[in-house]
Formats: C-alpha cells, sequence, structure tokens
C-alpha cells in the first residue's frame, strides 16, 4: 500500500507539470486541464482515491493549501489599484460582484432547492475569475487594449475580494449553525474581531521584519510561509475557523505596507503552484462522485443560464454606466468570466467543513465545479470567435518591447517613438529605468518574463521583441518566453561574437535562429561603444535620388541600418537572415558614427552595466504620459 500511494502522489506530480505544459503551449486555462484530469483518474478510472490515500489528513492538507491561496491573492490587492484602472473596474468590483453574489444564491434556491445558507455561500464563491483563467484567453484572444485592461485587473482584484466575501458567508453560517439566534451576531463579530484584529497585526509584525531584513533573503519566502501557517492555526485554535480571514487580511495589509518586498514572496509563490495547487485540483476533482453530479439534475443547466446570460451581463452593463464603452465592447465583457482556481478549491474546503451540519453540502462542489468547467470550456472556444464578430480584436500589434533600458536601448526606442511606434522598455536596473522615463518612455521595472510582469506589464499593441541587453542569460530566457508569445519572425537579439559558433550555442537552434538584429556581428558592445563614441540616432526619408544604396555608399561603414518603415507605417528591423529592401518612400533608421570616427577596429567592448541593487530585481510598473490608462 505504501508503494503504491508514493507511486499515485508521483504520478500526480508529473501528470500535473505535463498538463501545466499542455495549457501553456494550448493558451487554455490549466485549471481546465487538472480538473478533467482529476475526474477522468478519480471517478471514471478509480486510480486515485483521495480519501483512502490521506485519510484524516485530506482535510488539514486541503485546509492548509487554501490558506496558501488565499494569502497569495490577498498579497496582490493594493487598495491603489482599485482606484487607479478606471471607473468600470471598481464598478465591476462592486456593483458586478453583488449583482453575481445574488443571482447566484437565488438560481441556486430556486431551481436546486438547496438551503439559503449553501445558496448564499454558492453565489459567493462564483463571484471569483482570477488572473490564472483570464490571462491565458486574453494573450488567445488580443481584445482591444481597454477591454484586456479591464478584465486583466478585474481578475487581479477580485480573487481576494471574493474569497474575503466566501469567508465571511461561511462565518455567518458556522455561527448560525453552531448557536442560538440570538449568540449568532455575537459569535459572528467575534469572528471579525479576530480575523481583521490578528491579520492586521500579524500582517504589520512580518512587514516590520521583511522591511528591516532581519531575515536573511534565503529565509524570507520560507519564513513567510511558515509564519503564515501558524498565524492560521493559531487563529483557528482562537475562534473555531477565523483562520481563512485572518490570512486574507494579513496578506492585503501587507500588500499596502509601505516598503515590503512582496513581489519576491509572489515569485516565490509562482514555483509552489504548479507542485501544490495543480496537484491539489486533480485530488479534489478525484473526490467529485457522479451520483451528487446526477442528483443535482436539470436544475444545474438553469444555474449555468443564469450566471452567463443574466448575472454576468447585467453586472457589467450596470457597471459600465456614465463610462465610455460601446455596446460591442460591454457585450464581449458580458460573456467573458471564467471561474477559477479559487472558487474550486474554497468550495472544496467549505464542502468538508459543512458535511456534517448542513444537509446539501455535498452539492456545492460538483455545483462550483460545474460552473468551473462550463465557463472555461465555453468562454475559452468561443471567445476569439466573438471578438472578432464584435470588432474588438486588438488591430494592430506593431509595437517593440525592449529587453534593456541601457543607452543603447533608449536610444533605438526614442527613434521608434518619434515615428509614432508603440514601445515598451523593460529592465531590472532602477538607475535605466529612471533615465528611460526621463526620455519619456514607457517603461516596466522588473523581470520581463516573471509571473508579475504577465500580470502588470501593458504589451497592449506590441507583438516584437528586441533583445538589447548585456545580460545573456535574460536575453535567452526573453526570448524563449516571447518567442511563445508573439511566434517566429517577430522577436530578435544582438549577434554574441564568436561565442556563438560554439557548439553549445549552435545545439539551441530555437533561440540563435532570431540572432543577427542589425546585422551580422552587431553586438551590444559594438553598438554601446559607437554610443559612447557619440554615434547618433537618425531618420532618413528614400527618394528617386537618394536611394538606400545612395545612402549606405555616402556613410560606409560609419553606418548600421537599424530599421527600415514603410509608408504605411509598418516596421521592419534590419537582421542577418530577413534584411527589409526600402524604397523610395520608405524611412530608414541608422545608427551613424560621427565622420571622425570609425567602425573599424572598434572592439566589443558593453557600456558599464551595474548590477540591480537589493529589491531592484523584481517588478513593477512604471507609469509615464506615455502609458495607457484603463
Amino acid at each position: 500500500m505504501e508503494t503504491t500511494t508514493l507511486t499515485i502522489l508521483a504520478s500526480i506530480g508529473i501528470i500535473s507539470l505535463i498538463l501545466q505544459w499542455l495549457a501553456w503551449q494550448l493558451r487554455l486555462p490549466a485549471i481546465l486541464f487538472l480538473l478533467l484530469a482529476g475526474i477522468i483518474l478519480g471517478p471514471v478510472v478509480g486510480w486515485i482515491q483521495p480519501d483512502q490515500m490521506f485519510g484524516d489528513l485530506l482535510f488539514p492538507l486541503v485546509s492548509l493549501s487554501v490558506a496558501v491561496i488565499l494569502f497569495e491573492g490577498s498579497l496582490t490587492l493594493e487598495l491603489k489599484d482599485i482606484k487607479g484602472h478606471g471607473k468600470m473596474v471598481r464598478n465591476l468590483l462592486s456593483i458586478g460582484i453583488l449583482i453575481s453574489f445574488f443571482v447566484g444564491a437565488v438560481a441556486a434556491k430556486l431551481a436546486l432547492g438547496l438551503s439559503w445558507s449553501i445558496a448564499l455561500l454558492f453565489g459567493s464563491i462564483i463571484v471569483v475569475t482570477g488572473p490564472t483563467v483570464i490571462m491565458p484567453l486574453l494573450r488567445a484572444v488580443r481584445p482591444k487594449g481597454n477591454l484586456a485592461n479591464i478584465l486583466k485587473w478585474e481578475g487581479i482584484i477580485i480573487d481576494p475580494i471574493g474569497a474575503l466575501l466566501a469567508v465571511l458567508v461561511y462565518e455567518l453560517i458556522i455561527s448560525g449553525q453552531q448557536h442560538a439566534i440570538e449568540a449568532t451576531v455575537a459569535t459572528f463579530s467575534m469572528t471579525l474581531l479576530v480575523g481583521i484584529g490578528l491579520g492586521c497585526l500579524s500582517g504589520y509584525l512580518l512587514g516590520i521584519v521583511l522591511r528591516r531584513h532581519w531575515l536573511p533573503q534565503f529565509l524570507q519566502n520560507a519564513g513567510t510561509l511558515t509564519f503564515m501557517l501558524g498565524v492560521y492555526a493559531i487563529s483557528n485554535e482562537i475562534v473555531h475557523e477565523s483562520g481563512l480571514l485572518t490570512v486574507t487580511v494579513m496578506g492585503i495589509w501587507m500588500a499596502n505596507m509601505r516598503g515590503v518586498p512582496v513581489d519576491d514572496i509572489l515569485e516565490f509563490k509562482e514555483s509552489l503552484s504548479v507542485l501544490l495547487i495543480s496537484a491539489l485540483f486533480i485530488i479534489l476533482a478525484a473526490r467529485l462522485d457522479f451520483s451528487t453530479i446526477a442528483q443535482l439534475g436539470w436544475g444545474t443547466v438553469w444555474v449555468l443560464l443564469a450566471i452567463i446570460f443574466i448575472a454576468r451581463p447585467l453586472g457589467v452593463w450596470l457597471s459600465a454606466i456614465g463610462t465610455q464603452l460601446s455596446w460591442q465592447d460591454k457585450t464581449f465583457l458580458s460573456w467573458i468570466a471564467p471561474r477559477g482556481i479559487v472558487a474550486a478549491a474554497v468550495s472544496s474546503l467549505f464542502a468538508f467543513r459543512l458535511e456534517d451540519q448542513v444537509p446539501d453540502a455535498a452539492l456545492l462542489v460538483p455545483l462550483v465545479f460545474m460552473v468551473i468547467i462550463a465557463t472555461v470550456v465555453l468562454q475559452s472556444l468561443t471567445a476569439r470567435v466573438i471578438a472578432g464578430r464584435l470588432e474588438v480584436v486588438e488591430p494592430e500589434t506593431n509595437g517593440y518591447l525592449f529587453v534593456g533600458a541601457n543607452q543603447v536601448a533608449r536610444a533605438v526606442a526614442k527613434a521608434l517613438l518619434q515615428k509614432k511606434v508603440q514601445v515598451l522598455v523593460t529592465d531590472t536596473n532602477w538607475e535605466y529605468i529612471k533615465q528611460a522615463r526621463m526620455d519619456g518612455l514607457p517603461v516596466y521595472y522588473g523581470n520581463p518574463v516573471s509571473e508579475h510582469a504577465e500580470n502588470h506589464m501593458e504589451i497592449t499593441g506590441i507583438g516584437n521583441m528586441l533583445a538589447i541587453s548585456p545580460y545573456k542569460q535574460l536575453n535567452t530566457q526573453a526570448t524563449f518566453h516571447f518567442l511563445d508569445l508573439f511566434g517566429k519572425g517577430h522577436v530578435f537579439g544582438l549577434s554574441e561574437g564568436d561565442e556563438e559558433q560554439t557548439a553549445r550555442h549552435k545545439s539551441l537552434e530555437k533561440i540563435y535562429s532570431t540572432r543577427g538584429l542589425f546585422g551580422e556581428g552587431v553586438t551590444f558592445g559594438k553598438l554601446a561603444s559607437l554610443i559612447s563614441r557619440k554615434a547618433s540616432v537618425k531618420t532618413t526619408q528614400l527618394t528617386e535620388e537618394y536611394t538606400f544604396s545612395r545612402h549606405k555608399e555616402k556613410h560606409g561603414n560609419r553606418l548600421i541600418p537599424l530599421f527600415a518603415v514603410s509608408p504605411n507605417g509598418i516596421v521592419q528591423p534590419f537582421s542577418a537572415t530577413t534584411p527589409p529592401k526600402p524604397t523610395v518612400g520608405w524611412d530608414v533608421i541608422s545608427l551613424i558614427a560621427p565622420e571622425t570616427g570609425s567602425t573599424n577596429g572598434v572592439t566589443d567592448k558593453a557600456e558599464p552595466n551595474p548590477q540591480p541593487s537589493d529589491g531592484q530585481s523584481t517588478g513593477q510598473a512604471v507609469p509615464t504620459k506615455n502609458s495607457s490608462q484603463t
């Protein structure tokens, strides 16, 4: 039995990893594949039987996992985000949540005959969407910038708010079940007092520890996780079932406390979620009982119709009053609301705890899972078609993302910006980011391939990437990442000199097929050296008399062509593999060395590029006058 359990646990980890990779390749929410795998391996095949495998440990494991999920979600809730992303987002987080809550609860009560306790709990759980289901869908559909921002920020912020609502409803149910009516208010008030009080206090204490660096760097992530789990257990000991509220408030406090480096913790969560949370949902789905699903009957269809065609559209259209959204925009937003990880995890946990107290609590999990599967499948398969019919798809993706904000990247980015080409400059070096902001360039401060960047870096209108950084490892990571996002022919990197000829580099065909930006042998060091010697980036319009050949003859080896801009505004970078062929009416953007200098004999000496100081390697979106606001 021990060997079988060990084999099953290892297999769950392998399966979850494969499914995460498959979802990434297909640009679909991973939760869909994880839940379907759990259903197949559990109730269909019978290979995974969580109750027999874990016994009495199943409930504590799920409970602790949900605490981690809610704590991580609350760490992303900065109160300024609610104010800073437009009236529509604020309305969806208030009006939209309330409408989804009440419509979902009433539909569950009327269509399925659930008790008001479970119906209200169901309504509170299904208000959340979440970035784990929204972001893959947005990458596949690429709607207009304002719509993408609305859906993205709603998904990011609604997770902790929706979870907090569900926890409060659950606490109210518990207090009403365990005490007489006259004692319910007192018990619920005590839960709120301990949850909010202990959450704020523990969040403040941990924030002070992290801000003052009392823990060494290698202990910060593990220390934060351990401390959070300890606070969760203590809170439950003080007041029964108050721990989830406590850790949610704790995370919100830390997210809004100045100087607390929570981004490193969130990055640690990204690795944790692949193993812990992915396996958790396979296990939870494996506990589903087909007989319970059948017990729901056709009433489930009416609940789904009410959520998809009444709750969401009503919430969107009421929230949009006073905004500039068109009917096409509102229709698209009304269709997109897939439910995600928080809904699945919280419903499973609450069903565990209420099974012995509320008769129809067992129906909560299959009902929520049906909502998750229906919304994810239906909206993932149809979103792009609907966006196309409504003409809300992003029209052009001609913009350029610059990985690197050094002097070379800034000079090139400014030249494109002057041609009204959308650009975004990203770097982990704060000094370079400050200089880019002074140059009027839109910037993102942080690692462009991190989860924070995926949620916060604004790439609407951008479909190309230029790796112009002296950090070769970062260039390689960015190339891999954005090749899958933008596709081949839209990702470019500079040559790396003689090192490219090594066998190791030749084996990385996918990466080095993108090399040769601005021509063979044009390295970062060469460009940096020329810029330091007062070479300038200039734009030249070609005519019948002054052709591209004439332009090259005039400047000789002082000239490095960078981009060719067609009369209709299409920008094509010069590269060793696919150089453009500009003709009359085109603009050519070039780096031209002064007449007193020459590129002959230039050594590949890179521009000094100081390493980021502590706390500067994490992501942070930095608005500029060119940044778009929702």
